[in-house]
């Protein structure tokens, strides 16, 4: 699961590289760490032809019973589900992020990032609802470096991954089943046992 996730400069300026045509209004710069909620915008890029694109997107699709929102969809299942199907073979997208944040059963916070790099990806998929367009998170089983807190975590892209993720149909099958790379995790205040 991936309920939160952060930006930071270096993403912001990560999205200004891979994207050719940006509405400086998108991705504008601050001083801070920007924590991205559900039901919030967020950037996030897509491809129209060949080329990337920044867009603001919301994060979340309404339930079919109007109770909430969905923020993530399972890759393992995602072209099973009706919901995701048509969204997952056509509508891809990309979120930046510097990290995302994931609770244990004791409700420790964790931050999970790249070790190797500033930016992670996370694969998603987007549909315009309602006349707004929005988008989840794609997750799969928890890795090596997440499973000590959560099952699950997002389905991280490389880099050199992108544009095939957001542009190529016939690659969907291979990028829903592979095995994200290992994280960094980071406590907030983790609870010591001493017995």
């Amino acid at each position: 699961m991936c309920g939160r996730y952060y930006m930071d400069d270096e993403t912001r300026r990560e999205i200004r590289r891979l994207v050719l045509k940006l509405d400086q209004k998108i991705c504008s710069e601050s001083d801070q760490t920007t924590a991205v909620f559900p039901s919030q915008k967020a950037t996030v890029i897509t491809g129209r032809g060949r080329q990337l694109e920044a867009e603001q997107m919301i994060w979340g699709f309404p339930r079919f019973d109007g109770r909430g929102i969905l923020i993530n969809a399972r890759a393992e299942t995602a072209m099973e589900r009706h919901t995701f199907r048509e969204r997952v073979l056509h509508r891809r997208c990309v979120i930046p992020a510097k990290g995302f944040w994931e609770w244990n059963r004791s409700k420790e916070k964790f931050s999970f990032e790249r070790p190797d790099s500033q930016v992670l990806f996370m694969a998603g998929c987007y549909d315009c609802i309602d006349g707004q367009n929005r988008f989840v998170i794609l997750t799969t089983e928890a890795n090596s470096s997440v499973k000590p807190v959560h099952d699950r975590m997002p389905l991280i892209l490389e880099r050199n991954e992108l544009e095939s993720w957001v542009t190529d149909d016939n690659a969907v099958e291979y990028f829903l089943h592979k095995t994200p790379a290992l994280l960094e995790r980071d406590a907030e205040y983790e609870q010591i046992c001493l017995f």
